[in-house]
């Protein structure tokens, strides 16, 4: 098999097929994988999502997380759980980019890493 080079990758077109605007620095739930919008997208209208890069984002986990760990995206925030309420899996967001202490309130995430 062959492959042509399409694009870098680091931002990827991302069309809005809801009733609602999507804000920018939203973080979504792409497939089995997670991006941060880079702009407003309207419904109907296609628009940026990073899916690369580091962010810092809201942690919901009360444990400390190491740098390198790898975290998720649970329904408030990031955690170091892979499951959430009833073992329902959480999506898996990337690895923390730096140590972040049990009681902080934010993460940086390199996210899909």
């Amino acid at each position: 098999m062959k492959a042509a080079y399409w694009q870098r990758g680091e931002a990827l077109d991302y069309a809005n097929t809801t009733a609602e605007k999507i804000e920018v620095n939203t973080v979504l739930i792409i497939g089995d994988c997670i991006g941060v919008a880079g702009m407003d997208i309207l419904p109907g209208e296609i628009g940026t999502v990073h899916v690369d890069g580091v962010f810092e984002m809201d942690k919901v986990d009360t444990t400390e997380i190491p740098m390198g760990k790898k975290v998720y995206l649970a329904e408030d925030g990031i955690t170091a759980a892979s499951t959430g309420e009833g073992a329902a899996a959480n999506v898996l967001a990337g690895y923390a980019a730096a140590p972040a202490a049990a009681e902080a309130k934010r993460i940086f995430v390199k996210i899909n890493g």
